[in-house]
């Protein structure tokens, strides 16, 4: 059997993409807050208040990751949990003045490491790339929880 060509295999190239970005995440953002922490801050920061499911639904982290990933946040003491007055067996997410601070920072880093990431791409093409793997990440969700209506998702 001959080999395949990787250039053309979505997976490698999306494996090749996940590397390059955690290399400029890492050098260029952060070395302590994680891509996916950033994305649990900044959805906290558009919608505070969110519980820890709803919060990792946005982010498309799945029940054990985000429980990770906030409870790091908790521990840094960029997050508060409240239990929700209208159902106290739920827990309400807060950004704290750290979280805030931190989210700052981290956004004006993030958008100039996108820059580099997306530099060999004229304006047109960024355009045209982001909206082609936000269609294949969004079709990506149903092999999650194919039961889950596509409006919910």
């Amino acid at each position: 059997m001959a080999a395949v060509d990787l250039t053309t295999h979505p997976g490698h190239l999306a494996r090749r993409l996940q590397q390059a970005h955690h290399l400029l995440w890492t050098t260029m953002v952060s070395e302590e807050t994680t891509s996916p922490q950033y994305a649990v801050l900044n959805t906290l920061v558009a919608e505070p208040g969110l519980d820890q499911r709803t919060v990792g639904e946005r982010v498309g982290l799945d029940r054990s990751t985000i429980a990770e990933v906030v409870g790091r946040l908790l521990r840094r003491g960029l997050l508060d949990k409240v239990r929700d007055p209208g159902d106290g067996r739920r827990s309400l997410l807060r950004v704290t003045g750290e979280g805030a601070r931190v989210h700052r920072r981290l956004t004006g880093r993030t958008a100039r490491m996108n820059q580099v990431l997306l530099a060999p791409l004229d304006p047109a093409e960024r355009e045209v790339f982001i909206d082609l793997i936000r269609r294949v990440a969004d079709a990506a969700e149903t092999l999650r929880d194919p039961d889950r209506p596509a409006a919910a998702r």
